[in-house]
């Protein structure tokens, strides 16, 4: 019961929030975000805020490429991107239409995820926590492309509810990540289509790829997947760009395709490998293009790889 109830407080604080930012401009709920992040970043104390762990994984990643002062410029601009996403995805209904969206949106490298949603095979859209992931999905189903969504369940019911019906309205499905493997067959059995989230530590059982240099726990299953039904696999972004509100009245996203990976061209004898450290590598080159853009409190490299512990050799009787 007390359980129940603050879900229900959370739910209407949460109501209260996208009110308001609902009846902001986007230049001012742009410069909330960026407040909110000062007051995350600077103001709270930064065991919360896993400064640490952000701080770490940008060493694993670019090693001495930054200094301390520009390791926090870089994950207070993480802050701000992340509150200017959330802000962005309340803002969406009203913002993000048939008739508007080219005024925000710059498309590049966009030939080859075009060819892949024209030639009749399934597809597997696949993001990571890097720019606003949610555009990219809502562009599709604005364009009549719907998939299945896979993302994980909240904890709070009456949320989980808000965000799926945020993903929902443009005509996908939302589908959870544990206990949904069979719904996600099911639709790619009927010629259905899938967008995922690649970037989550898959623990110990993970296949290990690299990762910045540095082997990473990744799921097999979308490269499983892509070889069973044959679906094609697009890597894409939506990467925030310079400001310029009075030009698009909205936030300007740069949308591109780094690559299209096609199961059927694998070149190795393990092809579940290949395929998974081609997406992971493609996700890599487009977090370096701006990695203030991605949430670096993940802890991406959490899992170790097994060590096989050589056997002792036998000695010989008598």
């Amino acid at each position: 019961m007390l359980l129940a109830w603050r879900h229900r407080l959370e739910f209407l604080a949460f109501q209260i929030v996208v009110c308001l930012i609902d009846c902001l401009s986007p230049r001012m709920a742009a410069r909330m975000a960026t407040n909110l992040a000062c007051l995350v970043h600077y103001g709270l104390p930064r065991k919360l805020t896993r400064f640490k762990v952000a701080r770490d994984n940008i060493r694993t990643a670019f090693g001495d490429q930054y200094s301390e002062a520009e390791i926090d410029r870089l994950v207070y601009g993480m802050w701000v991107h992340l509150f200017r996403t959330v802000v962005e995805t309340v803002q969406a209904p009203r913002k993000l239409h048939m008739h508007s969206y080219r005024h925000s949106m710059r498309f590049v490298d966009y030939t080859q995820s075009n060819e892949a949603v024209c030639s009749g095979r399934r597809v597997l859209l696949l993001g990571g926590h890097f720019g606003n992931w949610e555009i990219g999905i809502t562009l599709y189903g604005m364009w009549g492309f719907p998939m299945g969504v896979v993302a994980r369940e909240m904890d709070n019911p009456y949320l989980h509810d808000w965000f799926r019906n945020a993903r929902e309205q443009t005509g996908h499905r939302l589908m959870l990540k544990q206990g949904g493997f069979d719904d996600m067959t099911a639709l790619l059995a009927k010629g259905g289509n899938l967008g995922l989230l690649c970037d989550q530590d898959a623990g110990a059982r993970g296949l290990f790829v690299d990762f910045f240099g540095k082997p990473a726990s990744t799921f097999k299953s979308i490269a499983l997947l892509a070889l069973e039904y044959d679906a094609l696999i697009i890597v894409g972004y939506a990467l925030r760009e310079s400001d310029n509100f009075d030009e698009a009245g909205w936030s300007k996203f740069k949308i591109g395709c780094e690559t299209l990976i096609d199961p059927r061209l694998t070149t190795t004898n393990d092809p579940v490998g290949e395929i998974t450290q081609q997406y992971t590598s493609a996700l890599e080159r487009a977090i370096r293009r701006a990695p203030e853009q991605y949430f670096w409190v993940h802890r991406r490299w959490k899992s170790e790889p097994r060590v096989r512990q050589k056997a002792a050799p036998q000695r010989l009787a008598g």
